[in-house]
């Protein structure tokens, strides 16, 4: 049998007459994988167009964050979920991807912000408690921007502001060292009415850049004219001017913050724009000084020292303070003066023309300098005087000395005109007493100690002398007889007194010498045309009568 007779049989057998041929080998059955296939398709494809879209946050520190469970909410409404995290290149933060819902995508625009929500325990009080059970999440504020946005910062505390709120965003710049942070209070007259959002430090100005939200109605208080100052809580000050104390609120007492208001000689000014800078004080005293930006310098040459003076210290006209204490000392190290003796203290002083009530005015800085000049020359001199007995605080006290009157010769130091001084105050007094202590020193002091001892000796035998004759006296006291003097002293006026009862009016004594008196007046009587004839003729004594010739004398007859 031949090699085609093989092929013909299998030709014609059955087996071979039922192989179907190219055209006609695709089976209905194939429909259904390729249905499935096509219902997976979809299914895939559905999924991934329902995931939404995927976003990037970036945080410094991912605690409380766990890849899967943390949500991602937006009023309280879940939004998205966390599904990787993981540490940046440069291992400074973590970096979070999370899959956000399809009807998210309106809200993930530029100036939307994320931070995390955890409990938190704060000078505003308590917050997040409802994640101590549920665990923390990141809260979504929707931004008002219309540029889409697909990575984001977290930030670790939550917004003072929510975006597009009615309000007023200015800037602050400080050189202040003080300790403001995100979330302190902005404060008007003691009423909260704003928060800080930013605190950073710019290292190339060395200075503190500060970023407040003011919210409405109250950023129409902020104007060109406003000033603001840290509020350290209490201001406790005891300096030449006295003793004050100025309390804010009790969120600034326990945490600090920013408060503001507008000087009173100042006008209300016209309300500044968004992202207005200001200036931040240390207190309001400095921000009222802030507003004096014009004024005149002048350096003291103080001989005298300079110890409780300092720098802010007021310079006062006769109680009215007309400037501030700049500097204390001034340019140490400069050269002093030519014609001075001795070494003085600079001291600079800046005289503020808008302290007198012309803040609204332009101030003529050389007119007032021409004046001052002038003032110097009629005895306007400054002095050191003390403001406040218990601190030893001084302050600058301009006043003119009549006596100093055209005396004025300028002076310069370091570039800068000097204001003519005088002693005065505890400096004089001190003075005097040096001098006092010299000549108390140029004392021969042994001659007067010498004849002190000498008195004292002389003092001690005289008191030896008093004790002899007291010794003497307290004798004489004790002895017997002179205790008896008293009774026979009083024995004495008795029979004193009895004899002058004697010649009393009653007595016969007394009758006796008053009829004795009587006669002898009688006598009296009697006896005085006797008197009166003897005066008028004295030979009336020795002759009958005056009529009578005088005798002849003759002899005797024999």
């Amino acid at each position: 049998m031949s090699d085609d007779a093989p092929r013909q049989e299998d030709a014609d057998s059955p087996l071979h007459r039922a192989r179907p041929s190219p055209q006609a080998r695709f089976s209905p059955i194939w429909i259904v994988p390729i249905v499935a296939l096509a219902i997976g398709a979809w299914l895939v494809w559905d999924n991934y167009r329902s995931r939404g879209p995927q976003i990037t946050l970036t945080i410094a520190n991912a605690e409380g964050i766990e890849a899967g469970s943390t949500l991602i909410k937006t009023r309280n409404v879940e939004v998205g979920r966390v599904e990787q995290m993981h540490l940046s290149e440069d291992l400074t933060s973590a970096v979070i991807t999370a899959r956000m819902s399809p009807d998210s995508e309106p809200m993930l625009v530029e100036d939307s912000r994320f931070w995390v929500v955890k409990p938190r325990v704060g000078r505003e009080g308590i917050s997040g408690l409802g994640t101590v059970l549920s665990g923390a999440y990141i809260q979504l504020e929707p931004g008002q921007s219309e540029v889409e946005a697909r990575r984001f910062e977290v930030s670790d505390q939550p917004p003072v502001a929510p975006a597009g709120a009615d309000g007023l965003r200015i800037n602050l710049v400080s050189q202040l060292g003080n300790s403001l942070r995100v979330g302190d209070p902005v404060t008007y007259q003691g009423y909260t009415v704003g928060r800080v959002e930013e605190a950073t430090f710019d290292a190339a100005t060395r200075r503190m850049q500060h970023r407040i939200f003011i919210k409405a109605p109250y950023d129409t208080l902020v104007t060109d004219s406003t000033r603001f100052w840290s509020a350290s809580g209490v201001d406790l000050r005891l300096d030449s001017e006295g003793f004050r104390v100025n309390v804010e609120s009790l969120e600034a007492l326990l945490g600090g913050g920013v408060t503001f208001g507008v000087p009173e000689d100042l006008p209300l000014g016209q309300q500044v724009e968004p992202d207005a800078t200001f200036r931040l004080y240390a207190d309001e005293d400095d921000a009222r000084q802030g507003t004096f930006n014009r004024y005149l310098e002048f350096v003291l040459l103080v001989d005298d020292s300079v110890r409780g003076l300092s720098r802010g210290a007021p310079v006062e006209f006769r109680g009215v303070r007309v400037g501030t204490v700049a500097a204390v000392p001034w340019n140490f190290t400069a050269e002093q003066p030519a014609g001075r003796s001795g070494f003085a203290i600079p001291v600079l002083i800046r005289i503020e023309p808008q302290r007198l009530g012309i803040e609204n005015r332009e101030v003529d800085i050389e007119e007032w300098r021409t004046r001052y000049e002038r003032f110097f020359d009629l005895g306007l001199r400054a002095t050191l005087k003390s403001g406040n007995l218990l601190t030893g605080a001084m302050f600058v006290d301009l006043n003119f000395q009549r006596e100093l009157e055209g005396e004025y010769e300028p002076l310069t130091f370091a570039e800068q005109r000097v204001f003519p001084t005088t002693s005065g105050g505890f400096a004089l007094i001190e003075s005097q007493i040096t001098e006092l202590l010299a000549k108390l020193n140029d004392l021969e002091v042994e001659p007067l100690l010498e004849g002190l001892d000498r008195n004292l000796q002389s003092s001690e035998a005289m008191l030896a002398e008093v004790r002899t004759l007291s010794a003497s006296l307290r004798e004489l006291i004790e002895d017997p007889g002179t205790r008896e003097v008293p009774a026979n002293l009083n024995a004495t006026l008795a029979e004193l007194r009895d004899t002058l009862e004697g010649v009393s009016p009653e007595s016969a004594a007394y009758q006796q010498l008053v009829g004795a008196v009587e006669r002898l007046e009688r006598l009296m009587r009697d006896l005085q045309p006797v008197a009166r004839t003897l005066s008028d003729n004295p030979r009336a004594l020795l002759f009958d009568s005056l009529d009578a010739e005088d005798p002849v004398p003759r002899a005797p007859r024999e």
